[in-house]
């Protein structure tokens, strides 16, 4: 039997799923699959990145490797990419390898062949993108923040949720396969009651005060609160729980800058009481001179200690207290198969995975939120999580005083 070619019948379910659903604002836990079954469990599905710079180059290479890497159900097909001009857009459609250069965002996103949404732009366009993305049904996962205001993130997790939409925010670093294996070692008691919690982000690319001011010099969502900070906050939540309170200064080290003045801050210090009652400190910098990407943790408890640095990602220091005195220290374990999403790469132990491939861990958990309609963390819930723990910490570093923050998943602290 002689069938259409794929491209004709993508074509059509794509133009009856678009006016049946789309248009009618259907929930997507309420559609039917509208992905081409490919034989053999796999389908494909439309991928959409809006941004073509740093993290949405990233994105495009993980949609097009995640597949071959993880064997994934779902398999994404680069199909629109949009950018901050039509011509830009083209330039990076012909570079990743996509299908189609749209005009703008809102022609991405209204793309029927468009199915699920990246959203890589700068900070301040997320919130309209993922709104309509949500509105039409489109799964979506969005660098962070997911908005540029407390309440606009707030808003977001509302829509998101209530229109049942498949949705994750882009913390990647907390998905190494070594921190991954931390969260585990935690979980399963292997340190015992955890007593103290340290995290920082540290990097120095404005360490030089003689660095002329540029685009991160302006507004909170591009300064160290808004950049650096959210990924310990991030690790911290992750690793530990809730924070209940906070502590904090926040401070610009170089106020002025060849080229004008600086608004944002440049580094900050955070004292927090966790929910289940350890304490513990988050530190993050962009002027911490000779820090590259130094984002570590260190971890004590009863029973233990673990510690980790994202400068040797593929590495975790295990502390037991386990055997003779003279014979305790730090074990330094290398990541290999037996560690979370480290297979998948490379059947060695010891020979690593690098930046890209958390975004390609990424984009598999992502595509797995859609194929199983489960959430996979960090949703928008967990983003609008460290967002409430931002804003409390700058409240904080205002007011001099220790401020409460709301537990997102379980009410007021």
């Amino acid at each position: 039997m002689s069938h259409p070619p794929i491209s004709i019948q993508i074509s059509q379910c794509f133009s009856l799923i678009s006016q049946k659903y789309l248009n009618n604002l259907v929930p997507w836990s309420l559609c039917p699959k509208t992905q081409i079954t490919l034989g053999m469990d796999m389908t494909k599905i439309g991928i959409g990145v809006v941004g073509g710079g740093y993290m949405g180059k990233a994105h495009s290479v993980a949609m097009a490797a995640v597949g071959a890497v993880f064997d994934t159900k779902l398999r994404p097909v680069l199909q629109t990419i949009a950018a901050s001009s039509a011509q830009s857009a083209e330039r990076y459609r012909a570079s990743y390898g996509y299908e189609r250069a749209a005009r703008d965002w809102h022609d991405l996103v209204h793309d029927p062949k468009v199915e699920a949404v990246v959203i890589a732009s700068p900070q301040d366009t997320h919130e309209a993108i993922a709104r309509e993305a949500i509105a039409l049904g489109k799964p979506v996962l969005c660098e962070k923040p997911i908005a540029d205001t407390l309440e606009g993130a707030r808003k977001m997790v509302d829509l998101a949720e209530g229109a049942n939409v498949p949705n994750m925010v882009g913390f990647n670093y907390i998905r190494t396969p070594a921190s991954r294996f931390a969260h585990d070692l935690i979980q399963a008691g292997e340190i015992g009651d955890i007593t103290w919690f340290r995290c920082e982000h540290t990097e120095d690319f404005l360490s030089d005060p003689n660095l002329p001011k540029n685009w991160r010099c302006e507004g909170m969502a591009t300064g160290n609160m808004g950049d650096l900070a959210p990924h310990p906050v991030n690790a911290a939540l992750r690793l530990m729980g809730p924070i209940e309170r906070v502590m904090a200064e926040v401070e610009t080290v170089h106020k002025t800058r060849p080229g004008g003045q600086v608004t944002n801050d440049d580094h900050a210090q955070i004292m927090c009481r966790f929910k289940n009652g350890v304490m513990g400190h988050i530190y993050s910098s962009r002027v911490a001179t000779g820090r590259k990407m130094g984002y570590a943790y260190e971890i004590h408890g009863t029973k233990g200690s673990i510690r980790f640095d994202q400068e040797d990602q593929n590495a975790i220091w295990l502390y037991r207290t386990e055997g003779p005195e003279a014979e305790r220290g730090f074990r330094k374990i290398l990541t290999g198969p037996e560690h979370p999403d480290y297979l998948p790469f490379c059947q060695g132990p010891g020979h690593g995975t690098g930046y890209q491939d958390m975004i390609i861990i990424e984009a598999k958990d992502f595509l797995e939120a859609i194929e199983t309609g489960e959430a996979r963390f960090p949703t928008f819930r967990d983003g609008l999580a460290v967002a409430e723990v931002i804003d409390a910490a700058i409240r904080s570093s205002n007011t001099g005083a220790w401020v409460d923050v709301p537990d997102v998943f379980g009410g007021a602290s």
